[in-house]
Formats: structure tokens, sequence, C-alpha cells
């Protein structure tokens, strides 16, 4: 594993009016990491993850990004596109596709951010821009056949299968080139076999693509089978990090989120 941090979150605390959400979390993500962040409902995982990517700006605490240069910047406060043009991207609990856009255009949309052409361009056509667009398409249709979608590629995102539009959503994340995939319950909703695939794609992505990714996620047999490290939260604190055994067995953990029934599994 690299030592390179792509993420070093240094005690972010948020505050919604007298409600603390978020109370002085650490949390460092390694170059080639698959990391989980689990916790019971409320425990702040989702502020946590609209925190880092620009959608809320914290209370207090910095988090500062690896970027592809090696250099870490410091991007508490700034705007969520921004964010995402300098390496780090997520998906969401709620599929948030364009389900009357097809399949191909959805990924499109997600490589624009490492366009040049503005407005004009697009409008008036020069040669520049007509060869850009054709590379768009291209590295979308790319992604499409890395994630196993090739054959939707001109079916509406609505026409998909639950799973297949999970799917979609990682792949229009991913064009805009990430460092660090923020994935926000990727599984939610899937069967079985659904889940399976998706931990092979998971896989895939860091192995094959070299992006570092961080989850979270409720089904304890993917984030034990696919997360080398995992950090978990309650009402809003971090109350242990570790390895998938270590944290299987920490009693705190335990009681404040497995159970026995999933610690015996």
């Amino acid at each position: 594993m690299s030592q390179t941090k792509v993420l070093d979150v240094k005690k972010l605390t948020m505050d919604f009016g007298g409600l603390r959400a978020l109370n002085k979390v650490n949390i460092e993500i390694f170059e080639g990491e698959i990391v989980a962040l689990i916790g019971p409902n409320g425990a702040g995982k989702t502020t946590f993850f609209n925190c880092v990517t620009g959608i809320y700006t914290p209370t207090a605490g910095d988090v500062f990004l690896g970027c592809r240069e090696k250099k870490s910047i410091r991007i508490n406060g700034i705007k969520p596109n921004r964010i995402a043009g300098l390496g780090m991207t997520r998906t969401f609990q709620n599929i948030r596709l364009f389900q009357n856009m097809t399949v191909l255009e959805n990924v499109m949309i997600g490589r624009h951010i490492r366009t040049r052409s503005g407005i004009l361009n697009a409008l008036f056509r020069p040669p520049g821009c007509v060869s850009e667009e054709k590379k768009i398409l291209d590295d979308a249709y790319d992604l499409l056949e890395k994630v196993e979608l090739a054959d939707w590629a001109n079916e509406f995102a609505k026409n998909l299968p639950y799973g297949d539009q999970r799917r979609l959503e990682i792949a229009r994340a991913m064009a805009t080139d990430p460092v660090l995939l923020l994935l926000d319950e990727p599984a939610a909703g899937m069967n079985p076999q659904e889940t399976k695939e998706l931990d092979r794609l998971i896989r895939k992505i860091r192995d094959k693509e070299g992006i570092t990714i961080l989850l979270i996620e409720h089904d304890m047999k993917l984030v034990m089978n696919l997360s080398e490290r995992i950090y978990v939260m309650d009402y809003g604190s971090r109350i242990a990090t570790g390895t998938p055994m270590e944290i299987k067995n920490n009693p705190a953990v335990i009681k404040a989120y497995l159970g026995e029934e999933v610690v015996d599994a």
C-alpha cells in the first residue's frame, strides 16, 4: 500500500444549530486502498461525505485532498464541481441519473468536467470542439465497456435494471477521472447476485483503474469482504478503526452497530 495520503481529514466538525452531527472526526485514506465507513443510521456518515465533497462547509476542522501532482490541497469551502475537478467525486444513496437520457449520454455528462469547450464552442462547433466531442464520446463508451454496460449504451437510463443503474452511476462518477471515489451505499437495494458483481466491480476499479475507494455501506458481508480498513462512527464521532477482523471483534463496535448475529456470521 502506498503511504501517499489522498484524503486527510483532521478534527472535522459539523453543527446544525444546536445539533453536533460530526465531532472532531479524523480519517486518513491512502492511495490504492479500499476503505469503508460504517455505523448505525444517524451516525454522521453521509454528513461526512457532504462535508468533504463541498456540499456542506464544515463548522471546524480541515480537509486535505491529495491531487495527482502529489500536492495536498485544503478544500474546506470549495464548491463541489471544483473538488470533483481536483480529483474527488462521489455517488449518492439515491440514484441520481438523468433517467430520460441514454446510458452513454449520462456518462458523457460526467466527462464534461474534463473538457475545455464552452457554450459558444458547443453552438458554433469549430473543428477543435468537434474533435473534443468525439473524444468525450469515445471515452464514455470505453467506460461503459469497463463497467459492462456497453450493450445498453443507447438505451434510456430509466430502462436499466436497478443494479445496472447503480453501475451506471459509478461509471458517470469515474468519467470525471477521479483520484478518490466515494460510494454512498452502492449496494442499497441490490440482490445477492448484484452485490457480488458490485464487489467485483469495485475491486476492478481499484486494481485496473488505480482509483482509491471510500465507501459507506450497511451490507456487512460486502464491507468485510471488500475493505482493507474500516472506520466506525457513532453519534457523530469516530469510535474505532482497523482491519475487518479487528472491527469484527471490537466490543465497542459490536455494542454500537454490528450485533452478535453479524459477528457470528
